[in-house]
């Protein structure tokens, strides 16, 4: 059975790929190294992991304006997610990504989910983001084994 999940496109695109689930906030400005993809806040519960290609779902970002740029710089590089799935509106996560695909022509669609669908989207061992219109639809998948 596939689980498709109804969702507002803040910028659009199409991603498909394992899903990234942070335990905590992550700021991008000091915690995310835009040439590797990995998060290196040493305070952070996910130290060391790596983002890149992933669909990165998170409940909502961590501060610095900063952080825009350090997110739009990692996609630019191919370090970055593949696609972002917020459960609250997050204007750095948004303003990011617009700007990678506005300057450097990379899409990274980021999609606001709702916080019911917080277990469903986080159990997921992958997502497949379709954001091409305002109303944007994840499908969620399972591992193929």
């Amino acid at each position: 059975m596939t689980d498709f999940i109804a969702a507002v496109t803040l910028v659009p695109g199409q991603a498909q790929g394992q899903t990234f689930v942070l335990s905590e906030p992550l700021s991008f400005w000091g915690g995310l190294d835009s040439a590797t993809g990995r998060i290196i806040d040493r305070w952070h519960t996910q130290k060391d992991e790596v983002l890149s290609g992933r669909i990165l779902v998170m409940k909502a970002g961590r501060g610095s304006s900063s952080g825009s740029s350090v997110l739009a710089e990692a996609i630019r590089r191919g370090t970055g997610p593949a696609g972002i799935v917020l459960m609250t509106r997050d204007a750095i996560v948004t303003v990011g990504a617009m700007v990678a695909a506005e300057l450097y022509g990379v899409s990274c669609p980021v999609v606001l989910a709702s916080e019911f669908n917080w277990q469903l989207v986080s159990d997921s061992w992958g997502l497949a983001l379709d954001a091409k219109t305002s109303e944007a639809m994840l499908q969620v998948l399972a591992a193929v084994l």
